[in-house]
């Protein structure tokens, strides 16, 4: 064994008693040691920021920001810190979006106990990890796409309109968007209007429902 120093991690979740579980997990490991937690994507970048970790531990679905957006962000703006999605979504459609996002693994909280150190240590080696189900899902994706001589679909908004659907969804006036965003209220106004016209949505009742279908916010 080496004295190397421990891995730095991050752990985002909004949820204070999953974090608490979380923590005792990674902190009961000589090598990992939680150096900030983040109740939500907002803070974990501002505190990723400031701590600069080696690893970052995000769930999904939390509020301004999901752990997906936030993952994005983080690539962009970190790309030294890696990315463990810890999530509950045992769903093809997250499994990829993470990995876009620059995740580096795919664990399922239902078994974190048994797999979350194993994905700290994979990844921090370099090294990708998926739970099973989600490996099927990836040779099988894979797979259809050669045949089809296709390569993975483009999602229907942008990371920009995305960030707005959430907000908008989580009931945040527009001014409070725009403030949150640093964009004019106009510039929110927008975006809404081109969500709408994109997903073919009436209001902000059915923006709301379709993010709550599509994991930005729990219902």
């Amino acid at each position: 064994m080496t004295d190397a120093s421990p891995t730095r991690i991050l752990l985002a979740d909004d949820h204070a008693l999953v974090r608490r579980g979380v923590r005792l997990i990674l902190d009961g490991e000589p090598d990992l040691t939680v150096v900030a937690e983040a109740a939500d994507g907002a803070d974990a970048l501002e505190l990723a920021r400031e701590h600069r970790p080696d690893l970052a531990v995000l769930d999904i679905a939390m509020p301004r920001l999901t752990g997906l957006q936030a993952a994005r962000e983080l690539s962009r703006t970190l790309p030294e810190t890696r990315i463990l999605v810890l999530t509950m979504y045992d769903n093809e459609q997250f499994f990829f979006e993470a990995l876009a996002a620059g995740a580096s693994g795919y664990v399922l909280k239902s078994v974190a106990d048994r797999d979350l150190v194993e994905a700290c240590h994979a990844t921090m080696r370099g090294e990708p990890f998926l739970y099973p189900g989600a490996v099927n899902a990836l040779i099988h994706n894979c797979l259809d796409l050669a045949r089809q001589g296709r390569s993975l679909p483009a999602k229907a908004i942008t990371d920009r309109e995305e960030q707005i659907l959430k907000l908008v969804a989580e009931g945040h006036t527009s001014q409070r968007i725009a403030d949150m965003l640093v964009i004019s209220p106009k510039t929110v106004e927008r975006h809404r209007a081109n969500l709408l016209a994109k997903l073919g949505l009436k209001d902000r009742l059915e923006l709301t429902r379709y993010a709550i279908r599509v994991g930005l916010i729990e219902p």
